[in-house]
């Protein structure tokens, strides 16, 4: 609630003025392009503004789309676009700040402390993408079930497909999935420009909203592009100088990272995260002696969580997930009282509860944290301007839906400009953009202002609180169409 009525006071003015005054003061006509049925669209100009515009032409190179930030999701969006055969007549390039990520058949040998847990959805894109097979040849682990638990309560709810052999999610390094994706893109037709940052952009007005987005990089080369895509992260540049506000907070906690290293071998395929009172831990396979750690816990002490010996470290971390809390009378009671009248109601269901692997060490180096926070931006498009994954939406990790969420801007975004291609617009007209705009927003806000709320529901050991968080998971673990609605959610 708290989220939705901060972002409710955000939320865009009715845009039809600005959509009137740009097909009421553009002309265009339509060019084929080679193939049946494929058009662009053009602005009309004067004879006596073409020399001036030669000019600028001899100086600037044009693009039809700009997508600036390569990380995941700004690669995986240029992959789609680049063997996308609606797009084979566009101009598209890729700008990263950073040099090129390798990526070489044989996988490294030490796991990355960050990973990221892909849904179906976002798997599913990278088969489309021809990209899926070369991850799985490098290193993936599956996640047949999910166990989530209340450390001040009994409580938990699983996640499965009823068959503990099917996947829920995938658990893959970001690495990889980000090498893979960089040796597809080298197969497309999408320029791509290292080492590489805006230093100024100039945006068309609300006036003359037909006008190109004007680029300029710091190593002095100047750029014109009828699309800028905007991928540069929950600090971006592109969102800040288009003047798009972003709403939100930090949660005054740091996110820890480590690979852990279990003390026997297990079939590890179970993703474990229990909500203690300080902030969810979470442990995600790797393989049968290996995990990836997400621990949530406030700055002062994840400071020290993660420069502490490495004895003490396992110890914090075994005891976060085994430590009993004391549960109040009162809870005790409810608790009783529901699962009693659950067995009433469903004689034949069981709390199939496992237990989690035990920590014996700590892969050298690979403990680190990062600040938590939540952040929105008040539009995900503007007149040639369209923002995806972190620099439109940040969420919290507890639910691993942060990168999914960027992927389904890509699959969204790739598709409302294919339609716009087809019917002979203009992939930088908000017509088509606001069409991504709205499917996004429909979708993400709701994730978010979810996520948001368990947040600062778990926080706490109130009695009253853990009461109702208690019976309310409880309830909702035991109905199994309502938690095939959370599955469906989350896997998409």
């Amino acid at each position: 609630m708290h989220f939705l009525k901060v972002f409710s006071r955000t939320l865009p003015q009715c845009r039809f003025r600005v959509l009137l005054t740009e097909n009421v003061k553009i002309h265009y006509r339509f060019l084929s392009c080679q193939s049946a049925g494929r058009f662009q669209c053009v602005k009309e100009v004067e004879p006596d503004q073409k020399e001036n515009q030669n000019q600028e032409d001899n100086h600037t190179e044009f693009y039809d789309i700009v997508i600036a930030g390569g990380g995941m999701v700004g690669t995986a969006m240029a992959c789609a676009l680049g063997h996308n055969l609606m797009f084979e007549h566009q101009r598209i390039l890729l700008l990263e700040s950073g040099s090129k990520p390798s990526f070489c058949d044989e996988p490294p040998g030490a796991y990355s402390n960050r990973v990221s847990a892909l849904n179906p959805q976002t798997v599913e894109l990278m088969k489309k993408l021809d990209v899926w097979n070369r991850i799985e040849d490098t290193r993936t682990k599956s996640v047949c079930r999910m166990q989530v638990w209340d450390a001040c309560s009994d409580a938990l709810i699983t996640f499965d497909q009823g068959d503990l052999t099917i996947s829920v999610a995938h658990i893959v390094e970001n690495d990889v999935t980000l090498g893979a994706l960089s040796n597809r893109l080298d197969e497309s037709n999408v320029e791509v420009q290292y080492n590489s940052r805006t230093k100024h952009i100039e945006f068309p007005t609300q006036e003359d909203a037909s006008q190109l987005v004007k680029i300029q990089l710091d190593n002095g080369k100047f750029i014109e592009t009828r699309l800028l895509i905007g991928a540069d992260g929950n600090r971006s540049k592109i969102r800040e100088s288009a003047g798009i506000k972003n709403v939100g907070w930090d949660y005054d906690q740091s996110g820890i990272v480590a690979t852990l290293m279990l003390s026997e071998p297990v079939e590890n395929t179970v993703a474990w995260q229990r909500f203690l009172p300080s902030g969810p831990i979470a442990m995600l396979p790797l393989t049968d002696t290996l995990s990836s750690l997400v621990w949530s816990i406030d700055h002062d002490k994840a400071k020290v969580l993660v420069s502490m010996p490495e004895e003490e470290f396992v110890d914090a971390i075994n005891s976060a997930f085994w430590k009993d809390y004391e549960s109040h009378d009162v809870v005790h009671t409810a608790s009783n009282m529901v699962d009693n009248l659950l067995r009433l109601v469903n004689p034949d269901g069981s709390d199939f509860r496992q237990l989690p692997p035990s920590i014996i060490g700590v892969t050298e180096g690979s403990r680190a944290r990062f600040p938590l926070g939540l952040g929105h931006a008040s539009y995900y498009v503007k007149p040639r301007l369209a923002l995806i994954g972190d620099a439109a939406h940040r969420i919290h990790p507890l639910a691993g839906q942060g990168v999914n969420l960027g992927f389904g801007d890509v699959i969204s975004l790739t598709s409302k400009l294919a339609e716009a291609l087809t019917v002979g617009g203009d992939i930088g007209s908000l017509l088509h953009l606001c069409k991504y705009e709205t499917e996004r927003q429909r979708h993400i806000v709701p994730i978010m202002a979810t996520i948001d709320a368990l947040k600062r529901l778990y926080s706490t050991d109130r009695p009253e609180i853990v009461l109702l968080r208690t019976v309310g998971l409880k309830l909702t673990n035991a109905l199994q169409p309502l938690k095939n609605q959370f599955m469906v959610g989350a896997s998409s």
